[in-house]
């Protein structure tokens, strides 16, 4: 609102009172209540003045009305009499004037934004990504749209990289799409469309007309996936969207539908008929580059449960709705294609050739004649097949159709219809028009390929023939440069492939957990990845270079989960890959030994997870327990173990055999917990709707299913959280996104699982919740990782904010550190962030949020020297994760804008000023950092000694000063050994 106001404050002078006009601003923008009129005249430098003060003023009058509470927002409230008698929350030494105000303010999102969670990656083995779209006006711009972690931009060929969607509440992406007459006009289809166990669903169509800087949602909000987004090549306001529907249910906007006003109406112009359009989507759609009156479309029928995946007519009754469609004006009616096409079809990927539009090439599924094994490339009707008069004839060239619900996507080279990229776990290419395939251009790449972006115009001039070859007919042009995008990140070729860099600057992991531990002074975070195996890495580094790629290391497995630190050596970890493979690897010796618990011959085999539970227990270190269809306990470094309990599990036999890669194992313990406070207690809870607790650590379980309420009652349980504070008290998280549910829910329990309270108050309605924290102090302080972002609650569930500027990423895994109280947050889709410091959230109370101002406890530091590195002599294109910031943190509560600034004045024991910081006082948390040394008000800066030298060790006392408020904090500082301070 304040915009034009701001752009004019440009001098010395102004530039505080314009950003806390700004952050002012954003404070009212969420708030109800209030309704700003304004009008903004052109404005000379000599009236910036006026106008930020009056903003000021205009601002402060606002908040002296009377503020009412949103119903859908109730305020913090105390604690309830059972959380209470367990909370220790640490009292303050402060001294605060004057005394503080009764009431505390509505809690909202902003007041949270200035206390930003700081991304450390890493970004080394890249993320699942959907799809890659070059600006075709200027092809050193490009988009990669992340199966989960958004948007991301280059505008200088990959050398750097910046996210565009992160304001978005979703980031699961199907599709990019650039116009091809404006490329400022880029349109994204939300929703991963590889129909993934562990894909995201999106909320339908986004446009943007400035090249990502902002973006509309322009409707389809439930189609959940979308597969592409084909834009006319002269009219960037039509477009064609090929929309897949929800994964696991029947439903929503299914179906090929076409805009022609950019978004502001839509029409379904191709579906399957009923009641088979409840359950088929649109997989694939093409159009004729010289006549966009021609479409192609590929209709496709698929659906998960948690137990299985099943496409083509098996979802269908058997009957056959799917394949490939044709319409020559502009998708009025359509012709399904059939001459030399297989029936029975499952997903279907399209491609029309450039530069011979007659040229339609199809990779098909096929259910007629059977399937091989998951690793068999060949289908036994379906593969590659082509056409050479726009569809009407289709010849088979090949056999070739690897993993179809997880690839089916063909490319044809811009130039030359003969050369075919087939993506598969390999980047397969045929030079004949798809009769036969390489797979020669994949060395060093990682598998799972799912997006190919080949730029046009890439051909290089022929060369002079040597005397030798004169009578050899001409080689075929090939385009050079190919983004390819895979399940391990983006690789640019400019080579037509033959050699390949990985542009790993995108920190798009998807991490499933994570754990920490004590080392010193940086902690370290070990956690596994969707096919990206298990790595661990520093949560600082004592440079100035940040967290670099170099700085993790790989532990093994295949698509990585729980890993663990040895307790005793700290180069020893367990491991855990799909199916419950335990590996135990040492990072001294180089040994790795697998050791998955194995039935004794003869015996019923056990069931594992794709991502099975392991837990270290506290009370035993050493002692490991990990979960399948029973529990089981590993001794002697993982390598002995014995069973604990009988099946947890229903047992269903007819949901318990599905074959593939163990994504759709069922029937097992999915979340383990051993309690903090009380030594043999377990707990442990079901994917199918099971929870378990034992007392005596196995020698007896007790069932507590049916105490649970609906509707949380036989749902997968995600997350169990047994209390640090109450040895009586747990927290349970489920979800039923599975089966059409997608409300957020979280359980406490305070006396063994006998009652059940919900806690899951006003969080979002559609965002399920995968993992529930409590704060190791304070028992009203929760956390919640949920598949759009990370909220935190201050009255134990009630009310719940969003913390740590994490975008609305899927948040699988969260730690508080016990000695830092840095709270680790494990993204499935954007890597790792660390919120520091969450103290000042413990101690936050409603009394302290009452309080015109706030300086909370500062934590002790130690101070040491950041190696310069070569950071200044390296260049842009490294992906640097964010250090800790150096030195000292201050966190400030400001309950409402008065005008006034934030200062803070560090002094000496002794009473000697050595530092003076300000920062505008935004209504909300701010933090402050001081980095050991004398601000330039405190020092001489011509002789006198070094500004740059740290202060000595000793206690120090901070200041708070706001407006009329004064709070004091003291605080230790210590020095790395060795320094010589000033």
């Amino acid at each position: 609102m304040f915009s034009a106001v701001l752009a004019a404050a440009s001098t010395a002078e102004n530039q505080q009172a314009a950003a806390t006009a700004a952050l002012t601003l954003e404070y009212f923008s969420h708030r109800k209540d209030v309704s700003l009129r304004y009008t903004l005249r052109p404005m000379t430098a000599g009236s910036s003045i006026f106008y930020a003060s009056f903003a000021s003023i205009y601002a402060i009058s606002i908040l002296s009305a009377q503020e009412e509470t949103p119903p859908d927002r109730p305020p913090i409230s105390g604690a309830s009499p059972a959380a209470s008698s367990a909370s220790t929350i640490p009292p303050l030494s402060s001294s605060v004037t004057p005394a503080p105000s009764p009431t505390a303010p509505q809690l909202t999102d902003v007041l949270f934004k200035n206390l930003k969670a700081r991304s450390i990656g890493p970004a080394v083995m890249g993320g699942r990504v959907s799809d890659i779209a070059i600006d075709p006006h200027n092809p050193f711009i490009f988009y990669v749209g992340l199966g989960h972690g958004g948007v991301f931009k280059t505008n200088d060929n990959g050398v750097s990289f910046d996210p565009v969607f992160d304001k978005q509440p979703v980031l699961s992406i199907g599709t990019v799409a650039v116009a091809p007459s404006d490329s400022e006009v880029i349109w994204v289809g939300t929703g991963e469309a590889n129909d993934r166990n562990s894909s995201d669903w999106g909320d339908g169509v986004y446009r943007s007309t400035d090249g990502g800087e902002k973006w509309q949602n322009v409707g389809l909000k439930n189609s959940r996936a979308i597969a592409r987004i084909v834009v006319d090549p002269k009219k960037p306001e039509v477009a064609y969207v090929a929309a897949m529907g929800n994964l696991w249910t029947d439903g929503g906007e299914r179906g090929l539908f076409k805009t022609t006003d950019a978004g502001k109406s839509w029409k379904v112009i191709l579906q399957a008929a009923a009641p088979h359009e409840a359950r088929t989507g649109c997989g694939d759609v093409v159009v004729d580059p010289t006549n966009p009156e021609i479409v192609y479309a590929a209709l496709y029928a698929r659906q998960r449960t948690p137990w299985s995946f099943t496409s083509g007519p098996s979802v269908t009754g058997g009957e056959d709705v799917g394949g490939i469609f044709k319409s020559t004006n502009g998708g009025a009616t359509w012709k399904k294609l059939e001459g030399g096409l297989p029936a029975q079809t499952g997903r279907i990927g399209l491609a029309i050739s450039a530069s011979n539009p007659k040229v339609v090439m199809a990779v098909v599924q096929s259910y007629e004649g059977g399937f091989g094994s998951l690793v068999d490339l060949r289908s036994k009707t379906g593969g590659v097949f082509r056409s050479e008069d726009g569809g009407e004839k289709w010849t088979r060239m090949s056999a070739m159709d690897p993993r179809p619900f997880y690839f089916s996507q063909i490319r044809l080279d811009p130039a030359n219809d003969q050369r075919v990229y087939l993506l598969s776990f390999a980047l397969l290419v045929s030079d004949d028009g798809g009769k036969n395939f390489r797979e020669d251009l994949t060395e060093k790449v990682h598998p799972d390929c799912h997006a190919l972006a080949i730029q046009p115009g890439t051909v290089p001039p022929p060369k002079p023939p040597k005397p030798e070859d004169k009578n050899k007919p001409p080689k075929p042009p090939v385009c050079q440069r190919l983004l390819l995008g895979t399940d391990g990140g983006v690789y640019q070729s400019f080579a037509s492939g033959k050699n390949w860099d990985h542009l790993n600057k995108i920190p798009a992991g998807e991490f499933y957990r994570i754990s920490l531990d004590d080392t010193k002074p940086y902690f370290r975070i070990a956690g596994g990845l969707q096919d990206n195996e298990n790595w661990v890495g520093p949560s600082g580094v004592q440079s100035k270079e940040g967290i670099r790629n170099c700085d993790w290391t790989a532990l093994a497995g295949g698509d990585g989960f729980y890993v663990l630190f040895d307790p005793t050596d700290r180069d020893t970890f367990y491991a855990e890959s799909q199916q419950g493979e335990v590996h135990r690897i040492n990072l001294r010796n180089g040994e790795l030994r697998r050791l998955r618990p194995e039935p004794p011959e003869g015996q019923p085999r056990y069931r594992f997870h794709w991502n099975s539970p392991m837990v270290m227990s506290r009370h035993k270190p050493g002692v490991i327990y990990l979960g399948g269809n029973c529990v089981f306990r590993l001794i002697d470094r993982a390598e002995r173990y014995s069973v604990i309990s009988p099946d947890l599990t229903r047992n269903d036999p007819a949901r318990t055999n599905a074959a593939g890669s163990g994504a759709e194992n069922y029937g097992v313990v999915f979340s383990l917990a051993e309690s903090p406070k009380r030594a043999g207690v377990l707990w442990a809870g079901t994917d199918d709707g099971r929870l378990w607790l034992t007392e005596n650590e196995g020698g007896r379980w007790t069932e507590l299913t049916n105490n649970l309420p609906e509707p949380a009652r036989g749902q997968w349980v995600v997350h169990i959280e047994p209390s640090n504070i109450d040895a009586n008290a747990a927290y349970v998280a489920t979800n039923a996104y599975r089966s059409g549910d997608d409300r957020a829910t979280i359980l406490r329990t305070a006396d063994l699982g006998k009652t059940w309270q919900s806690v899951a108050g006003d969080l979002p309605v559609n965002g399920p919740v995968e993992v529930v924290r409590e704060d190791p102090v304070n028992a009203n302080l929760l956390y919640a990782g949920t598949h759009f972002g990370l909220f935190a609650s201050f009255d134990q569930g009630t009310h719940w904010v969003r913390i740590g500027d994490v975008p609305p990423v899927r948040v699988d895994d969260i730690h508080i550190h016990p000695r830092t109280a840095d709270l680790a947050i494990a993204t499935h889709g954007r890597s790792i962030a660390i919120l520091d410091d969450t103290i000042p959230f413990r101690e936050f109370t409603p009394e302290i949020a009452a309080k015109p101002a706030q300086l909370f406890s500062v934590h002790p530091v130690t101070g040491a020297y950041l190696q310069p590195g070569f950071v200044d002599s390296n260049g842009k294109g490294i992906y640097r994760g964010q250090n800790p910031a150096e030195g000292a943190l201050f966190t400030v509560w400001i309950r409402e804008f008065t005008g006034d600034e934030i200062k803070i004045a560090v002094t000496k024991s002794t009473g000697q000023p050595v530092a003076n910081l300000k920062a505008p006082g935004a209504p909300g948390f701010t933090r402050l950092n001081w980095d050991l040394r004398p601000t330039k008000d405190v020092s001489v800066e011509y002789g006198g000694d070094d500004p740059k030298r740290l202060l000595p060790a000793g206690d120090y006392t901070a200041e708070l000063t706001f407006g009329t408020t004064k709070v004091k904090q003291t605080f230790h500082v210590d020095l790395a050994e060795g320094i010589t301070p000033r």
